[in-house]
């Protein structure tokens, strides 16, 4: 099992994209080179999972919340490629 919060990859992408895990620099600093790669793969492969969904132009609040996961997760896949500039090894 490796240092994600959460326990997996999988689960760590996705409590980013509900807002339950705020990213930073220090949410990166714990993870090793692999799980780097793991933790990006899944957040890119749910990021097009949320792009996909398509809920009806009249329900706002489910577009919001589409809207504010897609947000989430572009943001820490950015934050994380520019982790990943900073600290080459």
């Amino acid at each position: 099992m490796g240092n994600y919060m959460g326990g997996s990859a999988w689960a760590m992408s996705q409590q980013i994209s509900q807002g339950f895990i705020l990213v930073n620099e220090r949410t990166f600093s714990r993870l090793q080179a692999g799980e780097m790669d793991k933790l990006a793969f899944e957040m890119e492969k749910l990021l097009r999972e949320v792009r996909s969904e398509q809920p009806p132009l009249e329900d706002i609040p489910a577009l919001q919340n589409k809207n504010r996961r897609l947000s989430r997760l572009t943001g820490a896949i950015s934050q994380l490629r520019h982790y990943r500039m900073r600290h080459r090894r």
